[in-house]
């Protein structure tokens, strides 16, 4: 709580939550939380300091993912004949992309992994970014919100279930587009 308001604490939120887009395992909500908890008037600046830093970090992870597939997984799934393998996992993920961006931004799943996987299989730009801005926005702004509306009381309850209300969440709003698009 105390390094949470020194000066500097915001640039090292901003690097945590670029570098956790693309490369580093640490969640910015172990920068976030503390942070909010420590200044409540600065909620939303924090989490706009989030989300920028967390979608400039998933276009690096997407060039990283772009970038060198062909100098280094194109010759492993050479090696060992998972061209046609990759090629259909290729297809599938570009096919439900939007979802599985959406859901693993707002979710404890570490996003790098589907920034890198986005770069890989070509997902369309303008489509991964937008899923990441919704899913990465509404996870700091509502963790954010939550904590300025709830403060210390809900830093136990965020820490306990946001994995767990998060994932809930998102079956619920694929379950109801499912339900939109079948039957009705």
């Amino acid at each position: 709580m105390a390094e949470a308001e020194k000066k500097g604490a915001e640039k090292v939120l901003f690097a945590v939550s670029f570098a956790e887009s693309s490369f580093f395992p640490i969640p910015p909500d172990l920068f976030l939380i503390p942070m909010v908890l420590a200044s409540p008037s600065r909620a939303w600046r924090l989490a706009a300091i989030c989300t920028v830093a967390s979608i400039l970090g998933a276009v690096v992870g997407y060039i990283i993912g772009w970038g060198f597939f062909e100098t280094i997984a194109q010759p492993i799934l050479s090696f060992y004949g998972k061209e046609a393998a990759f090629e259909n996992f290729q297809n599938i993920y570009n096919n439900y992309g939007w979802w599985i961006v959406l859901g693993a931004g707002f979710t404890p799943f570490p996003f790098k992994v589907i920034t890198i996987a986005s770069g890989v299989t070509g997902l369309n730009l303008p489509l991964f970014l937008i899923a990441s801005l919704i899913s990465r926005a509404g996870r700091f702004f509502l963790v954010s919100g939550l904590l300025y509306k709830f403060g210390v009381q809900m830093r136990a309850f965020i820490e306990k279930y946001f994995g767990l209300l998060t994932v809930a969440a998102f079956v619920l709003l694929l379950a109801g587009f499912y339900a939109v698009k079948y039957l009705f």
